[in-house]
This record gives C-alpha cells, structure tokens and sequence, in this order.
C-alpha cells in the first residue's frame, strides 16, 4: 500500500512543481498561491517549485520502500 501512496505523493509534488515553474491558471494551483503569497510575497512561485520537487522526491523514495517502511 505504501507504493499506491508514494505514487500519489510524487503526482501531487510534480503537479505542484510544473505548475509553479509554469505558473499555471489552475484553479487548485490560485488557491495554493493566494494562500501562501502573504507569506513568501514575490518568491511564492520559487517557493512552490522546492516545496514540489521535495514531494515528488519523497514520494518516490516511498514508492520504492526506502522510507517508512514497516520494519
């Protein structure tokens, strides 16, 4: 089950990362931005493009059982 779960999380990541470096209109992509722009301001964009490549990374290294894996 952690596969299907890593899978997921590394879907999410990429979706965020290509989004970001793209700057897409998605409505889901918007509501991510205006959330996080009081914050980060101008840098929201970079911001979600490291917060995306560290999901995808993490959910690939689940998906091959590297990390939380029962012992």
């Amino acid at each position: 089950m952690h596969s299907l779960y890593g899978i997921l999380m590394a879907a999410i990541g990429l979706f965020i990362l290509v989004s970001a470096t793209l700057r897409s209109d998605s409505i889901v992509y918007q509501l991510l931005v205006a959330r996080s722009r009081g914050l980060w301001g101008d840098h929201v964009h970079r911001f979600h493009q490291g917060i995306g490549l560290i999901l995808a990374a993490l959910g690939l290294l689940w998906a091959g059982g590297l990390i939380w894996t029962e012992a």
